[in-house]
């Protein structure tokens, strides 16, 4: 029969408790990196600004971010434009909808085009026709846009 120390049962608990530090520390570093990951905004150029004005073809009332396509013509054809917005629970703070924005409706979408040239980027805000502004907060740091006056 082998007898256990105090000492060896302490030295144990000691390399248990560093493991589950360890764990825990690799788990958090690995959910900052997926945060940081979701939240780049090294697609969208934040120094340029981006006006388009079209008629939406689809909205995508979706988590983790919506989505406005927005059809333009260019040059005689039809472009489609996409471009991401804020969080839902962003969007019904600054006064955003479900039905604010829908299929047909012109807008023009104020926003960061992207930096590859592609069609769309972040939106900053949706001007309606009427000339209501919903702004969206599109996250760039500093870009928090409620439109005010409307």
């Amino acid at each position: 029969m082998k007898t256990t120390r105090i000492s060896d049962i302490a030295i144990n608990k000691l390399r248990c408790s560093r493991a589950i530090a360890v764990a825990s520390g690799a788990c958090a570093l690995l959910w900052t990196v997926a945060a940081l990951a979701h939240h780049s905004f090294a697609a969208f150029d934040a120094a340029m600004n981006e006006t388009q004005k079209g008629v939406v073809k689809e909205v995508r009332w979706t988590n983790p971010h919506i989505w406005v396509f927005l059809t333009v013509e260019k040059d005689g054809k039809e472009v489609v434009y996409g471009y991401e917005g804020a969080a839902i629970a962003v969007l019904k703070r600054v006064g955003w909808l479900s039905d604010s924005v829908k299929t047909g409706d012109v807008v023009t979408v104020h926003g960061h085009p992207y930096k590859d040239g592609r069609p769309g980027g972040s939106i900053e805000y949706v001007e309606l026709a009427d000339g209501h502004k919903l702004g969206t907060g599109d996250a760039i740091p500093g870009a928090l846009v409620v439109p005010t006056g409307n």
